[in-house]
Parts: C-alpha cells; structure tokens; sequence
C-alpha cells in the first residue's frame, strides 16, 4: 500500500474549455474566492505574447515582400500582383491588431529593425541574391512599410503623346 498522496489534476489541464466557461462563470457571479487565479494570470501573460508574436511574424514577413518588391527584378513581372496581394494582406492585420491594441505600436517601432533583419533572411534564402546587394539597416521606414500606397518600387508609366 502507497501512502503517496494521489496529485490533484486541475480542471485547468483537463478540459481547458470547461475551466475557461467555469472561470467566466465565476468572474460574472463575483465569486472571486473560487477562481483558479495561478492559471488565470498565467492565461492573460501569455495573451499579450501571442499578440506581440503574431504581430511581429506580420511586421517580418512584410518586409520579407517589401524587399521582393524592390529587389528580385528577376521575379517582379511574374510575381508582383502576388507579392503586392499579400504586402496588403499584412498590412491590414497588423493595422487591425493596432486599432484594437494602438500601445502596440511602441512595440512595433522597437521589433522593426529586428523583423526587417529576419524578413531579409527569409528573403536572401529564398532569392539566392548575394546579401551584400541587401541593405543591413531598414532601406525604408516603419511608416512606408505600413502605409497602404506605398512600395518601394512602381512600374514606369507608358508616355501617352
């Protein structure tokens, strides 16, 4: 016979669904001294993370296209309604994260030179181009990046005589 003490499973690792409705429950009842606060906390640090990660895995792969855009002449013909499609495409979710969240934005601005470099690398590994032709430091701003018009490269307009 053990005389080990059996280990309590909380509700929180076995049905997470049921602990998140249980907890919800228990906020709107005011019934504070039965809410499971460890795990609570532990649940709304980790919220702020993933929207910080989401936002700077956007904020990357932006720059990633942004630099296809300017850079990969051999590829732009085909490629850019594609690129362009998905630059637009972070774009909008990185705006919508800042419009539900806008003290993100401090935090965008301190991730940039961080996410330009990862976005460089995936764009280097994909290319095959020499990283010597790749600016180290942003080749455009935070601000460019986001603002909906711009890119770093446009198509010359055919004279109309």
């Amino acid at each position: 016979m053990s005389l080990e003490t059996p280990v309590k499973i909380s509700l929180y690792e076995t049905d997470y669904q049921l602990w998140i409705a249980q907890i919800l429950e228990r906020l709107r009842s005011r019934d504070f001294e039965n809410i499971d606060v460890e795990n609570l906390i532990e649940e709304v640090e980790s919220l702020g993370r993933s929207e910080r990660h989401a936002l700077s895995s956007y904020l990357m792969r932006l720059c990633e296209h942004l630099l296809k855009v300017k850079y990969w002449e051999s590829e732009r013909e085909l490629c850019l309604r594609g690129w362009s499609l998905e630059i637009r495409n972070f774009r909008i979710q990185i705006q919508e994260q800042l419009e539900t969240s806008p003290s993100l934005k401090t935090f965008l601005q301190n991730v940039f030179p961080k996410q330009y470099s990862n976005g460089r690398k995936l764009f280097l590994d994909l290319s095959g181009l020499t990283s010597a032709l790749i600016p180290e430091q942003p080749c455009f701003s935070l601000e460019q990046a986001l603002d909906e018009d711009w890119l770093p490269w446009r198509p010359k307009q055919a004279d109309t005589e």
